[in-house]
């Protein structure tokens, strides 16, 4: 039973059964379409057969009296001599029926008798009507009669006699009974026949979707990097496997991104929990006074503290990167936010020694951008800048405009970033180390430059950034003086703060 089950259920069986269905309605209704139109026209032929049989009535029959008395009789004027005359007057008698305005029987043929004679009220009705009727009979096998009933004038008199002639329909009946039946007995073979044809194209049809499905089944999330091929044929099934590859696409980037924040935290917490555990071993095991245990707990703090720092700014990175953590805009003239950060920035410069400028090649540079993220955004270039650049050189701000699209700048002289590490310095937690360095909180927790490329694209922009060793790096920083990035709720203020 249950495969069976499964068949039913399937598409290709709903599609098969639908089908079927509509073409046999369809078939259906067609053939008695056909059926109606022959019997209608079977029945215009019989109706045009009596107005001609009427003609000869009229043109042969009378009804007329002896000379001089009042005894009324049908006579039949035609040459009996003439056999095609004979044999038109003989298919007329062969169904008629005359009678007096009282409803006696003035002639009566034996198939007209086999059909019962039309009532006195029937006789009245037609005469008093000025137009023929039409009427159907049968004889006592059910042999169909179509009979047309109308009058006559006597001669040289107003007296109405009635008249009815009739034709018989057993040859239309039984034309109409063989189409029947001719119909009703191919339907079921067609019907099959459409079913069985209709399975085999509905297989057809969806041999591509099975394949679909066989890939799709291919597809885990360890091997999201799999795609369906497109077919080429542009029809309704391309559309749905772009769609669906789109959909791994997305799917991908957000198991990369779990993937990467559950690494991160695995890797950059690690380190720091070990320290604060073996600080407050040997502070367990070996301190003797107080103050020995005050420096172990103050140095623990100060590794927890850095511990809270990192998980801050991971969640908000993973909050941003997923869509969490939307922009508020308002209208800023980007020559006075940047002008604002570059302030800021002037007294850590001098501290290290370091020459911080600021140039605009432009008078006004307006646009729609986050105030929080484009300071925060500028915070962490400026920092990195001046905590890589050595003393006595220099960090420039520029601030140009291309048309719709403002370009920022910053650029160090300080040690520069070897081509190696350039297509992963926007990478989480990379930070760019010498010959057997290590890392250290001094050096940040390289999130600055993620947080970066986050604000960047979430406004419409772009970044990238040119350096060479031992000659300085340049941030290039281009954004959309208009963008349709949905801005509904304001970032957190935790964001401003540099990474």
């Amino acid at each position: 039973m249950a495969p069976r089950k499964n068949i039913t259920r399937g598409l290709r069986f709903t599609l098969t059964a639908v089908y079927t269905v509509v073409f046999t309605l369809l078939l259906i209704g067609v053939s008695l379409l056909f059926r109606q139109t022959l019997a209608s026209n079977l029945t215009q032929a019989a109706r045009d057969d009596l107005d001609q049989n009427w003609a000869i009535v009229k043109a042969y029959l009378r009804i007329d009296s002896d000379k001089g008395e009042n005894n009324f009789h049908p006579v039949w004027y035609y040459d009996r001599n003439d056999p095609d005359e004979s044999s038109i007057v003989a298919g007329v008698r062969s169904v008629i029926f005359i009678a007096d305005p009282d409803g006696h029987t003035m002639e009566a043929s034996a198939n007209y008798n086999g059909l019962g004679l039309d009532k006195q009220s029937v006789i009245k009705r037609v005469l008093a009507s000025p137009q023929a009727q039409l009427f159907e009979k049968h004889d006592s096998k059910g042999t169909p009669y179509l009979v047309r009933a109308s009058y006559i004038n006597a001669e040289n008199s107003n007296r109405k006699y009635y008249v009815a002639i009739g034709i018989s329909r057993a040859d239309s009946q039984k034309l109409l009974n063989q189409f029947t039946l001719l119909i009703f007995g191919l339907v079921p073979l067609v019907v099959i026949t459409g079913g069985v044809m209709g399975w085999i194209f509905a297989g057809r049809a969806l041999t591509p979707v099975v394949e679909v499905a066989r890939a799709a089944q291919r597809i885990s999330g360890s091997n999201l990097s799999l795609r369906i091929p497109m077919r080429g044929a542009g029809d309704e099934l391309d559309r749905l496997i772009e769609t669906f590859n789109q959909m791994i696409d997305r799917l991908e980037i957000s198991f990369n991104q779990a993937r990467q924040f559950s690494t991160d935290v695995s890797h950059e917490l690690r380190t720091p929990i070990t320290v604060v555990r073996g600080q407050l071993e040997v502070a367990l095991f070996t301190a003797e006074t107080v103050e020995q245990y005050r420096d172990a707990i103050v140095t623990s703090l100060s590794d927890i503290e850095r511990l809270s720092q990192i998980v801050r700014a991971l969640l908000l990175l993973s909050q941003a990167e997923t869509g969490q953590v939307v922009l508020q805009k308002q209208t800023l003239d980007l020559i006075e936010v940047v002008d604002n950060v570059v302030d800021q920035f002037q007294i850590p410069a001098e501290g290290s020694d370091v020459t911080l400028s600021f140039i605009s090649n432009v008078a006004r540079c307006s646009g729609e951008f986050d105030r929080v993220q484009i300071d925060r955004m500028l915070s962490n270039l400026l920092s990195n800048a001046i905590k890589f650049t050595p003393a006595g050189g220099g960090v420039k701000v520029t601030l140009d405009r291309s048309g719709d699209t403002a370009e920022i700048r910053v650029a160090d002289t300080g040690e520069g970033i070897a081509a190696e590490h350039l297509p992963h310095i926007f990478d989480r937690f990379y930070r760019v180390r010498g010959p057997g360095e290590q890392a250290s909180p001094e050096k940040g927790l390289g999130l600055g430059l993620s947080f970066v490329s986050w604000i960047v694209r979430a406004h419409g922009g772009s970044v990238e950034v040119e350096s060479e060793a031992g000659k300085g790096t340049t941030f290039i920083v281009r954004l959309p003086l208009s963008s349709d990035v949905p801005a509904l709720i304001e970032a957190p203020a935790e964001l401003m703060k540099p990474v």
